[in-house]
């Protein structure tokens, strides 16, 4: 049997009012998870998080300008 990773949806918005779910700093990525619920992070913990992130996320919103790092896993 064969899986396929499937990625999730990355939507920009103009800004998150949200705080990193880690540190309290303001967001830059809300994840929902495929699962439910959501996590929110600042860029740093977005980025340093992002590997994994991507397994878990079925939508991923980003605020306008934030590069987040797991964009490039996606196909």
């Amino acid at each position: 049997m064969m899986t396929t990773m499937l990625s999730p949806e990355i939507v920009t918005v103009p800004s998150l009012v949200d705080r990193c779910d880690s540190c309290s700093a303001a967001a830059k990525a809300e994840i929902a998870l495929s699962s439910g619920g959501s996590l929110v992070f600042c860029g740093h913990h977005a980025n340093k998080h992002a590997d994994r992130l991507v397994l878990v996320a079925a939508k991923v919103t980003v605020e306008d300008g934030f590069e987040w790092a797991g964009q490039s896993h996606t196909a």
